[in-house]
């Protein structure tokens, strides 16, 4: 799979605003709006590309209670847990890393309480040996 320069900068546009219209991206990046098309089109085909989504506004955001969920597995309990966790729909994402935790989740509940009681079910899974919990106060920025 080849990126190239171009490509990096019509990703960029687009993890902006994924509703910008061809002719407004062919336009900043100095394209034809076919080259564009043939562009996004290529970089789906790859799976560059998986999907759309929608970013809401950071008052309503603001108003949810978003925290990382730091996860301690035991041995080889990886793709149960991490069944477990898609089933959840607060749990977002959900990132492998290395360190002295082995998953951090992204959630997003509409109270304290809800959390708490998350944290309780994840930490419940079989196969999860402990959890952090950071609540997430602002965010300062994203791409």
């Amino acid at each position: 799979m080849r990126i190239t320069p171009a490509d990096e900068q019509l990703l960029s546009l687009l993890r902006e605003d994924a509703r910008a219209s061809t002719a407004d991206i062919a336009r900043k990046l100095g394209l034809s709006r076919t080259t564009v098309q043939n562009r996004i089109a290529r970089l789906e085909a790859q799976g560059v590309i998986r999907g759309y989504t929608v970013r809401v506004d950071d008052e309503y955001e603001r108003s949810r209670i978003r925290a990382h969920i730091l996860i301690t597995l035991r041995p080889k309990q990886m793709p149960t847990v991490a069944r477990a966790l898609q089933a959840m729909p607060e749990v977002r994402v959900l990132y492998s890393i290395s360190g002295g935790h082995d998953l951090i989740a992204l959630a997003v509940t509409a109270g304290v309480g809800e959390m708490d009681v998350l944290t309780d079910a994840i930490g419940a899974i079989d196969g999860v040996e402990r959890t952090t919990t950071s609540i997430i106060l602002s965010t300062k920025f994203e791409r």
